[in-house]
């Protein structure tokens, strides 16, 4: 950082300060916490950590040090459950990220997917948005998790929200926005999947991987139904339709 915007050794003394007066209203808050998800609790523990990120930055501007501290994102954390004890019913959120890595092979499975399935001559596949919808059509979100290959993608981070609910929607209801408003202090529990974890993962256990694909892939050729059976997964380049360059 240049010498016309490094912080003044009084600012970083400032941010110190701000830190120790945070860390005293956290101590405080948590002697006089009246339960595990206190919102004090909560409340001070979120000002003690942009308090102590601030003066890690000016220290670290001002003098190249850092703190030995390392506090978890207060922005990624779940705020304190409000929910009810014994939930009547769940929702559970799932999100699953992916990249289209090879249109091709994409395209030629939604393809064959019509050919079984209809009669009429449809070409909903004939674009990767028309692809798309025809193979999510067809097949359970979990079952292209894990064939997700098969259909030209590359999984990406994925998150599973399980919430509360006071009581369960009607059979059949049409949720408009079913993804909006949902309230992060009905979250029971949180998982969490980042291809950053599966990248330390493959670092460490690499050789024993082989072992473990051979036995999926057995287990997936044992529950192929009748449609699959029709579908050539294990497609060769030279099967694969050229895209159209206008698509």
């Amino acid at each position: 950082m240049s010498d016309a915007v490094q912080p003044t050794a009084a600012e970083v003394r400032a941010a110190a300060e701000a830190v120790k007066t945070a860390l005293d209203r956290h101590l405080a808050a948590v002697e006089r916490r009246s339960g595990e998800d206190d919102p004090a609790v909560y409340e001070a523990f979120n000002e003690l950590a942009a308090a102590a990120e601030t003066y890690d930055e000016l220290l670290y501007d001002r003098y190249d040090e850092v703190t030995p501290f390392e506090i978890p994102g207060s922005e990624d954390a779940l705020p304190p459950y409000t929910g009810p004890e014994e939930p009547n019913a769940l929702s559970v959120l799932i999100r699953r990220d992916y990249s289209v890595v090879e249109p091709q092979r994409l395209l030629a499975q939604a393809q064959r997917v019509e050919a079984v399935d209809y009669d009429d001559g449809a070409d909903a596949s004939g674009t990767v948005h028309g692809a798309l919808g025809v193979l999510f059509g067809e097949f359970e979100p979990d079952e292209i998790a894990s064939r997700h290959k098969e259909f030209g993608l590359e999984e990406g981070d994925s998150t599973l929200w399980v919430t509360a609910a006071d009581d369960q929607t009607d059979p059949g209801e049409w949720l408009e926005a079913p993804f909006e408003g949902v309230d992060p202090q009905r979250v029971v529990c949180r998982f969490d999947v980042s291809t950053v974890f599966d990248d330390d993962l493959d670092a460490d256990g690499d050789e024993g991987d082989d072992e473990l694909d051979d036995t999926d892939e057995d287990a997936d050729e044992d529950s192929e139904d009748d449609l699959e059976d029709e579908l050539d997964t294990d497609l060769d380049e030279d099967d694969l339709e050229p895209m159209d360059a206008d698509r």
